[in-house]
């Protein structure tokens, strides 16, 4: 049984959706074993082994730079992880990159491939106060849901699992997060902390904001497309936030003075050193060759399902003809089966939705590469983006698993004999997005790699080993306590009640009561603690962490930051960052009452 969050599992509520039963909306709440639900290209995954394999890549990086370095460290992982896993029907390898490429780990997970459905409240439950609130506090969010792992059919059975404890949280104790954090930016250098803010940031803000317009216009179209877009909008919309929170912070300039600060302080503790040598110069250069090449990689391709069907499809056939350390990442031995799933699963695609994606993102490749530059004329030809994404999506049957697993099957002869309009578009991007690929290795890339690890030499012998690395989606505890902080000169307390909600309703969107919560008013703890704030240091990519006490208990799942917490891509700030979680307590509750799961709560209270 996998505890989590609710926008995690949201995908796979609206990919077992209907017209007629959109589980989103209304929740799930699985009766038996046989009545839990395949969730299309889900993995879980147990870190299992921990190496470190640094000497044998650097070692094949030697003193190779550019796109050599790329292609001889690319290779030597995939020599590495292929050795390491031979068995990948249940183990998946991989080698990760930290400080930049100051260190390499080689992490074994043991794998299943089978997730289910178990539980999950209506989707208000979980989206309650909707955009306004998120990245905020106070929260009043049900933002959690139960999976299970399967193995030939059954239930994994794991003797060895966390401890269920659905108790209030107490001000000030300890508590651990253990979870994936996504990547951050910590150890970037100041040049490219600028790039951030003066090139990438701005862009995605800009073009986030379009496409939730245009995403909002057509959901009103009709109660189908509101349904069908809801999932793509809350993304959309989380994101938004999110880079307009980075935006912020760059922007400070109390918080991009400490950045500063401990820059010059690393230069000056590494002056003279000649092993170190100027990997800042390195960088700066790096980063100025690659505001050139930034726009074209970025608009090298369209968005979309369908499209990414295309081109997993084109560039798996391509790779796989080749032997294993030469091919791309992501289509490595180690990597294929993870590729593979999530291109076979069954899930469902709408037409309108994958238009509207093509259309936008073409568009603003149109904008942003000029209409006479070539690129341009690659991608569009004499058409239009509305006009070549309707054709392309009309025309396609990549929406059929049936048909993708025929082409990927087939090969290369298989890719190249179709005549479907999706795939042949994939096949004329295909050139030249390895083209700018092998252009950002060799100016880029390779570069960054190459001072990354001297950049990290630097920070060893200046402030020693213990430093902890930017975060790369693996595995790592944090460290915090339960504590509220002050905002505008008023304290806001470290935790909700259940009652809050009723209070908080409006009965307007997204202030109106999950219609579960309505309808059981009378029967609902309202003194149960909802939402909780910690100071653990978390970020994007911790969603669904366990929440631990200092016995080893489970006393919540982390869901979300505070407004703070977005500049914690560039640095943690333990006076204002907070890491907001949904309590056992308010889960139990829900399981009992507001969406009773008999079957569950006996599971859960099980030794």
């Amino acid at each position: 049984l996998i505890l989590t969050n609710h926008h995690c599992v949201a995908w796979c509520l609206y990919d077992n959706s209907t017209g007629d039963n959109d589980l989103l909306e209304h929740g799930y709440i699985a009766a038996a074993l046989r009545d839990e639900k395949k969730c299309p290209g889900q993995q879980a995954e147990v870190v299992t082994k921990i190496e470190d394999v640094t000497g044998d890549v650097k070692a094949a990086i030697g003193a190779l730079t550019g796109e050599a370095l790329t292609k001889a460290r690319d290779a030597r992982i995939a020599e590495i992880e292929a050795a390491s896993c031979t068995d990948t029907a249940k183990f998946r390898c991989q080698v990760v990159t930290l400080f930049g490429g100051g260190q390499y780990k080689l992490y074994t997970y043991r794998k299943y491939s089978d997730v289910r459905l178990v539980w999950s409240p209506e989707d208000r439950a979980a989206t309650f106060g909707g955009d306004p609130d998120n990245f905020n506090f106070p929260r009043y969010s049900l933002d959690g849901s139960f999976l299970r792992a399967y193995e030939d059919g059954k239930p994994v059975k794991t003797p060895v699992h966390l401890t269920w404890n659905p108790r209030t949280p107490k001000a000030d104790e300890a508590t651990f997060v253990v979870g994936n954090p996504g990547s951050t930016s910590r150890l970037y250098t100041l040049s490219q902390l600028a790039f951030e803010r003066e090139v990438r940031l701005p862009i995605t803000v800009a073009t986030l904001s379009e496409l939730r317009g245009r995403l909002i216009r057509a959901m009103e179209e009709s109660p189908e497309h509101a349904r069908e877009g809801l999932d793509l909008l809350s993304g959309v919309e989380n994101s938004l936030k999110v880079y307009i929170g980075r935006t912020k912070a760059l922007n400070d300039p109390a918080f991009t003075a400490k950045l500063a600060a401990a820059e010059a302080d690393l230069k000056a503790k590494s002056a003279g050193k000649a092993e170190i040598g100027d990997p800042w110069a390195q960088v700066d250069a790096a980063v100025e060759a690659y505001r050139t090449l930034y726009i074209p990689y970025r608009y090298d391709a369209p968005s979309g399902t369908l499209y990414s069907y295309a081109q997993a499809l084109v560039m798996g056939a391509t790779e796989r003809a080749k032997p294993n350390a030469e091919r791309l990442p992501g289509y490595t031995d180690s990597a294929l089966p993870l590729t593979e799933k999530r291109l076979l699963d069954e899930a469902p695609v709408y037409p309108w939705l994958d238009e509207l994606q093509m259309a936008w993102s073409l568009s603003k490749a149109r904008e942003y590469l000029g209409v006479d530059d070539p690129q341009t004329r690659l991608l569009l030809g004499k058409e239009s983006p509305e006009g070549l994404s309707e054709r392309l999506v009309a025309g396609t049957k990549l929406a059929d698993p049936a048909y993708r697993k025929q082409l990927w099957d087939g090969g290369l002869a298989a890719i190249e004999a179709s005549d479907d309009p999706m795939i042949q578009y994939a096949l004329k991007l295909d050139a030249n997005q390895r083209a700018l690929k092998q252009k950002v290795d060799e100016a880029y890339a390779g570069p960054v790699t190459q001072a990354g690890a001297k950049l990290a030499d630097a920070r060893f012998a200046a402030y020693g080993d213990s430093l902890y690395p930017d975060a790369t989606f693996t595995l790592r505890i944090s460290y915090g306590r339960v504590k509220g902080w002050t905002e505008r000169g008023n304290e806001v307390p470290f935790q909700t009640t259940m009652g809050g909600t009723f209070e908080r309703a409006t009965g307007a969107e997204p202030f109106d009561l999950p219609s579960q919560f309505a309808a059981k008013e009378s029967a609902i703890d309202k003194a149960v603690t909802y939402d909780f704030v910690t100071t653990n240091d978390i970020i994007g990519g911790n969603s669904g962490s366990p929440v631990i006490d200092k016995a080893g208990t489970v006393i919540g799942a982390a869901f979300d930051g505070n407004i703070h917490s977005l500049g914690g891509n560039y640095g943690y700030d333990p006076v204002l960052n907070r890491t907001v979680v949904v309590s056992t307590a308010a889960l139990q509750e829900a399981l009992e009452t507001i969406y009773p799961a008999p079957r569950i709560v006996k599971e859960l209270a099980a030794k």
